[in-house]
């Protein structure tokens, strides 16, 4: 199953493996071959982190080609502007019972996070705004309560 993913995404994603493989690996195997020079590797602290490293690095490479061999790569800025929501698209919302304005853009499930406001597709909040426009109430149910919002700007990214 493909996974939706925008351009900037798959573009972090294609930089992080890269620097993985060109930096981080050769680096953790000349780690390697510095502590196996220091003798008795069963006594060797260096030597046991330097693998552990090892087997991270390596696990996040193969799920970060996991990931990009199943993605499917979306561009927001190619897909015709509706003015409606939509993936990739970048929403402002108003709070309809007060508060301060919030901004989200719907993204991938992998490239979700909260804290730099990309929130998943698959989200109850994305769920609930995907094919809404500038003026829309919409109702989220979230595990933490619902809460109605006033759509006041859709952007495709």
């Amino acid at each position: 199953m493909r996974t939706p993913i925008t351009l900037q995404g798959a573009t972090r994603l294609r930089a992080e493996l890269r620097k993985l493989k060109a930096e981080d690996r050769p680096a953790i195997i000349r780690a390697i071959a510095e502590a196996r020079s220091h003798g008795d590797l069963s006594e060797n602290a260096e030597y046991h982190a330097a693998r552990e490293q090892q087997g991270f690095i390596e696990g996040r490479i193969k799920e970060i080609e996991k990931r990009l061999a199943n993605a499917q790569v979306i561009d927001p800025a190619q897909l015709p502007d509706t003015g409606k929501v939509v993936f990739g698209a970048t929403v402002e919302l108003a709070p309809v019972d007060g508060g301060p304005e919030v901004r989200y853009q719907i993204v991938g499930d992998d490239e979700a996070d909260i804290r730099q406001g990309l929130v998943s597709v698959n989200s109850p909040i994305a769920r609930a705004l995907i094919g809404r426009a500038v003026g829309d109430e919409v109702e989220v149910v979230a595990p933490g309560g619902a809460r109605s919002f006033e759509v006041l700007a859709v952007r495709r990214a």
